[in-house]
């Protein structure tokens, strides 16, 4: 696909054709990953940035809330 780079401020702006989002899953507002890649310009979907012991790593006795109670079952709720 053929686009042109347009000047947005002081920043430059390429339109992503709709075709092209839906082919690789992306819509407006998802967070992408730029970089540059042999002379080219990479653009590539935010997707398992996370790692469960680097969220796990940040929980503290100051922002780590009490159980919560919601009741007894109502449908098929393992527990």
């Amino acid at each position: 696909m053929e686009s042109v780079v347009h000047k947005w401020g002081n920043s430059a702006a390429v339109r992503l054709p709709a075709l092209l989002l839906k082919e690789v899953h992306l819509s407006t507002g998802a967070l992408i990953e730029i970089t540059a890649e042999n002379g080219r310009i990479v653009i590539a979907p935010m997707r398992g940035k996370y790692k469960l012991e680097d969220l796990l790593a940040g929980v503290t006795e100051e922002n780590r809330h009490e159980e919560a109670d919601f009741g007894l079952p109502v449908g098929h709720e393992a527990l």
